[in-house]
């Protein structure tokens, strides 16, 4: 969860001079906590897409003069509701085998800990015109991902964290190939594609990348041996 301003995604779509027309946050919680707060507070058109009502409460004031969409929903891979397990910063579709927190914290789903919400499939919402996508939603990444209309320039998706792997990384990863993407860099937690001919991944980029995967193959293999 990245709280600072000007976020790492923001400075290095800056420092590249990438234009951003429409910014689109899938998975969003608390306003600091935003991975496009710095395009919204620069006045970039901007759509977020959060499915906790007490969170959007919080999003509508925070954000309440700004050039932005709230979209109060879930995304799913077919509309209607749907079930969400709080779990903070980690809250994710009820019906996901495997998240960030199921796999990182042991949580335990429970009707208790659960709430109703309105679920959409992505392309009711997506207009076409996002050129810059972060998606953030526990695990559900590919239900947004194979319902784009969009192709925007840069995507950030979570893909992996501490003992966690996207479920649908091979889906992903075989869509950006197909559409022509290409991966920039990853940190802890996400893998920020880029639309092939837009940025190229500096060396700085491949050799930081190469530093997470490893630092994410170490926590990995060590928990292997303590369960041994």
């Amino acid at each position: 969860m990245n709280t600072k301003e000007h976020k790492k995604f923001y400075r290095k779509i800056k420092l590249r001079g990438i234009p951003i027309n429409h910014a689109c946050e899938v998975g969003v919680y608390l306003p600091r906590t935003s991975n496009i707060i710095d395009f919204i507070k620069e006045g970039v058109q901007s759509s977020l897409v959060e499915a906790d009502p007490d969170t959007v409460k919080i999003l509508k004031e925070y954000f309440k003069d700004y050039n932005i969409t709230i979209y109060p929903v879930a995304v799913w891979s077919e509309s209607g509701t749907i079930r969400l397990s709080r779990a903070a910063a980690s809250t994710f579709v009820s019906e996901l085998e495997s998240s960030p927190a199921i796999v990182n914290d042991k949580y335990k789903v429970t009707v208790e800990n659960s709430i109703e919400v309105k679920c959409v499939v992505f392309s009711e919402i997506d207009d076409g015109t996002i050129d810059l996508l972060s998606i953030d939603i526990e695990g559900g990444e590919w239900n947004v991902i194979k319902n784009l209309k969009s192709r925007p320039k840069v995507i950030s998706v979570e893909t992996h964290g501490k003992y966690y792997t996207n479920p649908f990384i091979k889906e992903i990863n075989q869509w950006m190939v197909n559409e022509n993407y290409i991966i920039w860099y990853k940190d802890l937690s996400d893998t920020v594609f880029v639309k092939n001919g837009v940025a190229k991944p500096s060396m700085f980029d491949k050799t930081e990348s190469l530093l997470f995967e490893g630092k994410i193959a170490w926590k990995k293999f060590k928990r292997y041996f303590k369960k041994k």
